[in-house]
């Protein structure tokens, strides 16, 4: 069926059989959350409008059938969770994404004076494309820790363009449009000031109040996230990966029906670097927090095992679309179109954790939601990724799934997908949700 049939683009708004949806809610939510710091305030936002409480891991629960809560962990992953029935009679629906993109981070005692101009010192976070990053506005954002009793962290966030990473003029480098290994030491550094005496320190002291003892600052670039295309079908925008999923997972979870299930919601950090941290997917917050939620409640720790073997995980990250300039990379039969729905993506090392089983569960879903689904498998002689479900399996005997929308350009600091997979995806995840 077309595209058109099922969305008319009118003053900013997608219209879907007299649905409205505000297009500009997505791209909102990507652009206010530079880093996972901002990305946790922008999903407490959403929670608290729907009523969601705050709790604190070094407190006492106190938890009621039916209330909503949710945990901050490291200021930079966020879980929530709204209980049903008896979690060890009807078990978790599960969600689970993350919170950060590949980039660069910056590294301590940054400045890094260069030829009269002031550089600073970066290193790569994940698996960035990493020229894609050059001759692009950039700045800043993270969180800056205060001296205190006890130490204070801030958010911090500059909305204005301070640095760039210049490229080598192709008169210098003839060979730069054959192919080039960059050495992000000395080629990917960027410049913030003519002067030499202008510091990192200056610029930030100029921002908060207080001794700043530390940091954790990332580099991000200044241009928004849009719509483009003929009819508006397509979003570009940064951190795609994951965001979207998050913010697909965060919709489904407070616009869902009532249900006997525990409707969990994972935003974890890390996954671009491996997950082996405390808010990232393999530590043991997840595992932790689901044991607490049956304690809580007045069971005990065989219930806890009870709800895991009654529960399911979704691991939504983002899948890759078949690239019309390079088809040749794609399975032969395997081929996720941008705008033809979610994607399951399966791989034969259990990279992904969609097995028969498992994946016809998630089309039983799409079919109620009256959605299309596809198919995602690496072509045999290349090596794909991972996700952050069999990493959080290792700590649960839960069945679960691998699933995202298709993108083109991942990892690239711009990625490319279609708004109608996103809209589509918010529709499976509140038909996960809503069921009982």
């Amino acid at each position: 069926m077309e595209l058109k049939y099922f969305f008319m683009y009118n003053k900013r708004r997608w219209k879907k059989k007299g649905n409205i949806m505000n297009s500009n809610e997505l791209i909102e939510f990507i652009d206010g959350s530079p880093t996972p710091y901002q990305g946790v305030e922008q999903v407490i936002i959403e929670l608290t409008k729907h009523g969601f409480q705050e709790l604190h891991l070094g407190n006492s629960w106190n938890l009621e059938y039916g209330g909503k809560y949710y945990i901050i962990s490291g200021n930079c992953a966020i879980m929530a969770f709204e209980i049903g029935d008896n979690p060890w009679d009807e078990g978790f629906h599960m969600i689970g994404s993350h919170l950060d993109s590949p980039g660069f981070r910056i590294k301590p005692r940054a400045n890094h004076p260069s030829q009269s101009v002031l550089t600073l010192n970066t290193e790569v976070y994940g698996g960035a494309i990493l020229h894609t990053w050059f001759d692009r506005p950039l700045s800043i954002a993270g969180q800056v820790i205060l001296d205190g009793e006890p130490l204070k962290s801030k958010k911090i966030q500059f909305k204005r363009p301070l640095g760039i990473i210049p490229s080598l003029a192709i008169h210098m480098d003839r060979e730069v449009n054959k192919g080039k290994n960059w050495n992000p030491q000395k080629e990917c550094l960027p410049v913030f000031s003519l002067e030499e005496k202008d510091s990192l320190e200056k610029l930030l002291e100029k921002e908060v109040e207080g001794e700043i003892l530390d940091y954790d600052l990332f580099l991000y670039p200044m241009e928004k996230s849009t719509y483009l295309g003929i009819n508006q079908e397509f979003i570009s925008a940064p951190r795609l990966d994951n965001l979207a999923m998050v913010h697909s997972s965060l919709k489904g979870l407070v616009e869902s029906k009532k249900s006997k299930k525990t409707k969990v919601f994972f935003a974890y950090n890390h996954e671009e670097i491996g997950s082996q941290t405390a808010q990232g997917a393999m530590g043991p917050l997840g595992a932790e927090i689901l044991e607490r939620i049956i304690l809580s409640l007045g069971g005990g720790r065989e219930d806890f095992f009870r709800a895991c073997s009654k529960s399911f995980l979704i691991s939504a990250d983002m899948a890759h679309g078949i690239h019309p300039n390079y088809p040749e990379v794609a399975d032969p039969t395997n081929r996720p179109q941008l705008g033809k729905g979610p994607v399951i993506k399966i791989a034969a090392n259990r990279s992904y954790t969609s097995e028969g089983h498992t994946s016809a569960y998630f089309k039983s879903l799409c079919k109620k939601a009256e959605v299309e689904c596809q198919t995602f498998v690496n072509a045999s002689n290349r090596r794909g990724g991972s996700t952050i479900g069999p990493l959080a399996l290792t700590h649960l005997n839960i069945p679960g799934v691998d699933v995202g929308n298709p993108i083109w350009g991942m990892h690239s600091v711009r990625e490319i997908g279609a708004m109608k997979d996103h809209i589509d995806m918010i529709k499976v995840m509140k038909e996960f949700y809503s069921q009982s």
